[in-house]
């Protein structure tokens, strides 16, 4: 069931939920807390005092802010301005981070005193005024936020844009190149609370989530931001994922729900003193931003006692696409059911014909949560929305009791003497092995078979590693072409923020690129 009461302008939600709770805290973090009441306020009136510097709609603020409070509040005042929101990665590169400011054209940025000087010396010409979030804000372009958003009668805004128009610009994570600005909208935002996270998580006001997702990544923004003033409930941003602290924060708050991404379980799982993790009030854990290994979702389960849904959504669909449900059957693996609402296909890329049941093909997706499009790449925009289907590049299989398996990229596809190796199904069966922490698979270019099977490997003993065991492992769960035709061990795999193998990284990693 969609909750469909949930599908308001995010300008009006935010007056509800001030009135309807008022003194309640909405979001936390380690330095300070903002009720419903404040949160109203002060977004209402950094917007205003947007709309005084000369941002109107459409136009686009950059945020470059670490977690915390601010960045919450620099989204959704944003969005209220009727600009777009364009979050930018607080550990991207000084030139990443400027490509992003220019490549968007953002009129203004918000951002923290960590990243001033990056924005303050970027060559963009269309940036006009720099907002500090903290104290300070002396100089031609850089004002004080706190002064815009404390005591005062707000100015009035541009007034917020159509729930339909664009309002957040997020970039992808550019693991295969530059990356693009992804438009979407509240709309979509919204229905993705009101289809995935209200009515099958459940998410609602009397949870206390605890997230330690970053906020520039659409995951957090749709769940973490969105959602929780959608459903009034409130939230602990975690500055940053730190195992530990995020076990400490579990054993003392009353935490009843956390988002993820499996790298962050697994983690928890390592530094969890004795295996377990005291958290009395925890009912769910929901995993998505990558594949999660069935392994590690039972390890988990078992040491905690904490049920992890996994489910599985990208950036161009505001999110979820698929989830598994709390209630009923689970396929451990597999990242659940279609939203209700939304369409999803297992296409033959070559041929765009359906595939039948346990058939690879290329997931297209179909939905109100789909993007507007890309900012500024009209051809890729249609590229990828060809025939009215999202294409999304991923590549899985439906069972017969309609639950989907990723099993890679089409990029990323192996294919080893004409034979398709899909590294998400490797990498499920090496992450079993006791010997094996963390793992990542990819193609390496063969004279011979034109590719080869390679996995970088991190051992849970490094001094103590039995490759000829490990592969023994693999032989006995898949096909011979199927076996890594090489193991490198490395330190630690590259991920993007939200989970993702950079693959392009992994032969560099192992000096043999």
């Amino acid at each position: 069931m969609i909750r469909t009461e949930l599908i308001e302008p995010i300008d009006a939600l935010l007056v509800r939920r001030a009135s309807e709770h008022g003194d309640k805290v909405a979001f936390r973090d380690r330095d300070r807390a903002v009720s419903y009441r404040e949160l109203e306020e002060r977004t209402r009136r950094l917007a205003g005092r947007l709309a005084d510097l000369g941002v109107r709609r459409g136009d686009r603020v950059a945020l470059l802010l670490a977690n915390g409070v601010a960045a919450v509040e620099g989204n959704l005042a944003a969005v209220r301005a009727g600009a777009i929101a364009v979050p930018i990665n607080p550990a991207a590169s000084a030139p990443e981070a400027v490509y992003m400011l220019s490549d968007s054209g953002a009129k203004a940025a918000i951002v923290d005193e960590d990243h001033l000087g990056i924005v303050e010396h970027a060559e963009t010409p269309s940036l006009e005024h720099i907002v500090l979030a903290g104290p300070g804000g002396e100089g031609r372009r850089t004002l004080a936020f706190e002064e815009l958003t404390g005591s005062g009668e707000p100015l009035p805004s541009a007034g917020a844009a159509s729930i339909d128009a664009p309002a957040w610009m997020v970039y992808t994570s550019g693991t295969t190149g530059r990356p693009k600005g992804v438009l979407l909208s509240q709309r979509g935002c919204l229905w993705v609370v009101a289809a995935c996270w209200a009515p099958i998580v459940g998410l609602g006001p009397q949870d206390l989530v605890l997230s330690p997702l970053p906020l520039f990544h659409s995951y957090a923004i749709v769940l973490c931001i969105v959602g929780i003033v959608a459903v009034g409930a409130t939230e602990y941003v975690c500055e940053r994922f730190r195992a530990p602290d995020v076990i400490d924060l579990l054993g003392r708050e009353p935490v009843t729900f956390m988002p993820g991404v499996p790298t962050m379980f697994h983690r928890l799982l390592q530094a969890a003193p004795d295996g377990s993790l005291h958290c009395p009030t925890l009912r769910l854990c929901v995993s998505a931003g990558a594949i999660m290994p069935a392994a590690l979702n039972r390890d988990f389960e078992e040491a905690f006692g904490v049920l992890v849904l996994d489910g599985y959504g990208i950036t161009e669909t505001s999110t979820m696409v698929t989830m598994n449900w709390p209630q009923g059957t689970r396929v451990m693996g597999s990242c659940g059911l279609p939203l209700p609402g939304s369409a999803v296909r297992i296409v033959d890329p070559s041929s765009g014909a359906d595939q039948g049941p346990d058939e690879d093909g290329e997931l297209w997706v179909r939905g109100p949560h789909v993007m507007l499009g890309y900012h500024d790449n009209e051809p890729a925009t249609r590229e990828a929305l060809a025939g009215g289907w999202y294409h999304t590049g991923d590549l899985g299989r439906v069972d017969r009791d309609g639950f989907i398996t990723i099993t890679g990229r089409i990029k990323e596809l192996i294919i080893r003497g004409g034979e398709n190796v899909y590294p998400a199904e490797v990498e499920a069966v090496l992450a079993d092995s006791p010997q094996v922490l963390d793992v990542a698979v990819a193609g390496e270019p063969d004279r011979e078979l034109g590719e080869i099977v390679v996995a970088y490997v991190v051992a849970r003993d490094p001094s103590g590693f039995d490759e000829r065991a490990v592969r023994e492992h693999c032989a006995q769960e898949l096909a011979r072409f199927k076996v890594p035709g090489r193991i490198e061990l490395v330190e630690e795999i590259p991920r993007t923020g939200s989970g993702k193998v950079m693959r392009h990284r992994l032969a560099e990693l192992a000096g043999v690129g």
